[in-house]
């Protein structure tokens, strides 16, 4: 049986040196990766239209179970509202969240002629941290990110619209913003999915001979 071989690169393949920009957001209890808990991961696979346009495409989402031995800083979970034990969580392990979450990227990543994918996020080296320890405690093989390149949409959004707080980001934007709806990771990636393809589109509209385009 042959080796499965790689698409042709696709426009979006191509704008990005070969990397597909996908935008995940998560909710932990604390700030430490190595120690605190990843409670839920979201991911929103970006995609391009016939016209070079940016959008926010396929999503995939799971709560997760605190690890073993884990700590939960009761501030964290005071401040995005999550309760670990809560039945209605349907919580899944860690390495089977990864699993579920990782699954459409890869699939992504080869349909579009990507080599890997590119975390955006809105502070990224948070969301990446997080992902790459959960990553090294499971021993979850075929990560489909590139360990430590990434898209911030903090410095991105400062650069377009002089803001770094996301909710503001996307006010300016013009996107809507759901202030109840904010600190689900769900939510949250959605809206900096939003973000990240309206800031890219408008870099578009003033590149009157984009370099990507060419061989």
């Amino acid at each position: 049986m042959n080796a499965p071989t790689q698409n042709a690169p696709s426009p979006i393949a191509r704008r990005f040196r070969g990397f597909l920009p996908v935008v995940v957001d998560v909710e932990t209890a604390g700030f430490k990766a190595e120690t605190d808990a990843l409670l839920e991961v979201a991911a929103v696979i970006v995609e391009m239209d016939n016209e070079g346009r940016l959008r926010p495409g396929e999503t995939a989402h799971a709560h997760v179970a605190p690890f073993p031995g884990a700590n939960l800083d009761p501030r964290a979970l005071a401040f995005n509202g999550i309760d670990p034990s809560h039945p209605f969580r349907q919580a899944l392990a860690e390495r089977d969240a990864l699993k579920q979450v990782f699954a459409p990227v890869r699939h992504a990543v080869k349909e579009q002629g990507c080599t890997r994918a590119i975390l955006v996020g809105h502070n990224a080296f948070f969301d990446l941290g997080f992902l790459n320890a959960a990553v090294e405690r499971t021993r979850c093989k075929r990560n489909p990110f590139h360990p430590f390149s990434t898209f911030d949409t903090v410095s991105l959004a400062g650069l377009a619209y002089g803001q770094t707080v996301l909710a503001k980001a996307a006010r300016v934007a013009g996107l809507p913003w759901d202030e109840s709806e904010a600190h689900s990771a769900l939510y949250d990636a959605q809206q900096t999915a939003e973000l990240f393809c309206a800031i890219v589109n408008r870099w578009g509209e003033m590149d009157e001979s984009p370099v990507w385009l060419g061989d």
